[in-house]
């Protein structure tokens, strides 16, 4: 797969030849370098697996509530819809990935190269095109926010659904395409360098945004504490509530997210130097943690609202 070392490539387990160079990852020689001795952490197989599941149940339940309640048919809704259906799909992919592997290295699923090959084809476009929309969507959620907050008023004729049809059929459309043409021409370093910066062009926007709502919020607290003269408890506690608001976001992004394209960035920058092998060398564990962030998303931007809860609570007792 393109993120991956050459022991997780599909068509490495049907031949003993060295396989080639990884798509969107390391080059065979860069993990078995010799050089300062590094710290791997091992990520079995039932782990990748466990986590997978666990986000496609959630995921799932998520996407099942959304539909259920017509009370959220809405731009807001459908957006944090789309995203656990991206972070469902970031799963599966990695699910099938882990599942395909062993079967073919015992000789259990027996496969011809080419028919294989056509399957890593897919599984990577998969893989790479459910990363970017789950970026997209994240982004797509914090302009919906800023638009609600900073044109309140006028929210309902900005963010109609229409337009939101829209920008969903875009980003769609766009991370289809472009995960298309980055597997096209994974060996041009072009392709790493516009993925890490589109990861750094969202964190840009998510930060910009999230912390522009964070002063405003403050600033209207600041208002109402003057209105009621009780200034400075209102004000520690909107500084407070909304900066461990701003960190559970922004922390999450950056520790589930950065690390992988920490890894893209040594790939261009560094490739055959040993201090960079051992960052390549937990490529494995950077893969968890996005799995993780699809773990997360439904946590922050799904669970908390207290209608989607009401209608999940429905949809499970419907389920037994």
């Amino acid at each position: 797969m393109p993120v991956l070392g050459p022991e997780r490539r599909l068509l490495a387990s049907l031949s003993s030849a060295p396989p080639a160079a990884p798509r969107l990852g390391l080059a065979a020689n860069q993990t078995n370098q010799t050089g300062p001795q590094c710290l791997e952490v091992s990520i079995p197989d039932g782990l990748f697996l466990s986590l997978g599941l666990v986000s496609l149940v959630e995921n799932v339940l998520v996407v099942a509530a959304i539909a259920k309640n017509r009370n959220l048919h809405s731009p807001m809704y459908y957006f944090v819809c789309c995203l656990a259906v991206s972070d469902l799909l970031v799963s599966v992919s990695n699910m099938l990935e882990t599942a395909v592997l062993p079967l073919l290295e015992a000789g259990a699923l027996a496969a011809q190269a080419a028919v294989v090959q056509q399957l890593d084809n897919i599984m990577d476009v998969l893989i790479c095109g459910s990363m970017v929309s789950s970026l997209c969507f994240l982004g797509a959620i914090a302009v919906d926010r800023y638009v609600s907050i900073f044109y309140a008023l006028r929210y309902h004729s900005i963010v109609t659904l229409p337009r939101a049809g829209r920008a969903i059929a875009a980003i769609w459309a766009g991370s289809v395409l472009s995960s298309t043409l980055f597997i096209a021409y994974y060996h041009h370093t072009a392709v790493l360098l516009g993925l890490v910066s589109f990861f750094v062009a969202m964190l840009a926007l998510m930060a910009v945004l999230y912390v522009h709502m964070l002063a405003r919020a403050c600033q209207h607290g600041r208002h109402i504490a003057r209105l009621h003269k009780t200034q400075h408890p209102t004000r520690q506690g909107c500084g407070l509530k909304g900066a461990a608001t701003l960190t559970i976001l922004l922390g999450v992004f950056l520790l589930c997210w950065a690390p992988f394209f920490l890894h893209l960035s040594l790939v261009v920058l560094c490739p055959q130097h040993p201090t960079c092998g051992c960052v390549f060398k937990n490529v494995n564990l950077f893969l968890a943690l996005v799995i993780c962030n699809s773990i997360v998303d439904p946590l922050i931007y799904a669970f908390r609202s207290q209608e989607l809860r009401k209608t999940l609570q429905e949809v499970l007792q419907c389920s037994w």
